[in-house]
């Protein structure tokens, strides 16, 4: 669900990184003024999860792949809020360090995933646990937001993959970017996502959060956490982390992902599309530190494993020294 970088054009780009701006700017306020400090720290966990989440590439039949991105997962946690900052984040670090999704798309990534993903999950979740509820109610409830969340994200990328050809073409009418309109879009993102990544995502959501409420339920209670409490988690992030290279299983890239030497052959419409549309060749290109998450002299599935370690320090440094230069807050839920 990585929208890559020239798939879409310029002004689209603009128009959805101008929508994300009031929600990160929501979001942070919120977060300053009604997240307990040890609790700013713990949306580096979030973050973790979901970053090493989107590392575990599956598989679908036609040789394209999708992943889990624990959005909803963090927003029953810690709040919508929070797993908007967190999964924008680490968004942020994919495009930068491991060129998984554009710098220039960055905010239609982050309108998908880390917007209407967990808001949408959160709401759906929030509706069906109204006061006491039994462990199995609140995952089942989980495991349908997540499932809603992820398939609301995959539409929205989908219209905005779809609208390209339909506004952005040369004289001779092939697409200046994204080159497959909505009748091929909207099917190609749904099927997977309505069916295995959804899967996934109801999974990893509801597998987490179990795991959670077992060993540091103060998480879900909204009550302070203290080191003890947070020490199971790391464990079970340290774990996925050991296991990531199990998501180079998966062959063939995701749909909507293809670099711009691909695209020519691709043939998601029934035929090789037989043209790199002008705005992928002339597009911006951006050398990355780590591409697909490999590091230089290092087997894949090292590289893999280093890629993961790399990108969870990151997350949880950056929301500690966050946390620790910050004020209580005046009151906190």
């Amino acid at each position: 669900m990585h929208i890559p970088e020239n798939y879409l054009s310029p002004s689209t780009c603009a128009v959805m990184t101008a929508a994300m701006v009031p929600v990160w700017i929501h979001s942070v306020r919120k977060v300053r003024t009604e997240l307990p400090k040890e609790k700013v720290s713990m949306i580096g966990v979030g973050a973790a999860f979901s970053f090493v989440a989107m590392m575990f590439n599956v598989p679908l039949p036609g040789g394209t792949t999708g992943h889990a991105v624990g959005g909803t997962l963090i927003a029953i946690l810690l709040g919508p809020e929070a797993a908007c900052i967190a999964v924008s984040v680490a968004l942020l670090l994919q495009a930068l360090l491991f060129g998984d999704g554009g710098i220039l798309s960055f905010g239609a990534n982050c309108f998908n995933m880390a917007f209407v993903l967990p808001f949408l999950g959160y709401a759906i979740y929030k509706s069906l646990t109204k006061g006491e509820v039994s462990q199995k109610r609140r995952l089942f409830a989980a495991g349908l937001g997540s499932y809603a969340g992820i398939n609301a994200a995959a539409f929205c990328a989908a219209i905005e993959f779809g609208i390209q050809p339909a506004l952005f073409h040369d004289t001779a009418g092939q697409a200046l970017y994204c080159p497959y309109g909505l009748s091929i879009s909207i099917p190609a993102m749904m099927i997977g996502h309505l069916t295995i990544f959804g899967l996934a995502e109801i999974i990893f959501t509801a597998g987490v959060l179990a795991f959670v409420l077992r060993t540091s339920p103060d998480l879900v209670k909204n009550s302070s956490v203290t080191v003890s409490e947070t020490k199971p988690l790391y464990a079970l992030l340290s774990t996925l982390i050991v296991l990531v290279p199990l998501g180079l299983l998966a062959e063939g890239t995701a749909w909507g992902e293809w670099g711009a030497e691909e695209i020519a052959s691709d043939a998601s419409a029934g035929t090789a599309l037989g043209y790199t549309p002008a705005g992928m060749t002339n597009g911006l290109e951006l050398s990355t530190l780590f591409p697909d998450y490999s590091v230089s002299g290092l087997p894949d599935a090292f590289g893999y494993i280093v890629s993961a370690v790399i990108g969870v320090a990151l997350l949880i440094i950056i929301f500690r020294l966050a946390a620790n230069t910050r004020k209580e807050p005046a009151y906190s839920k």
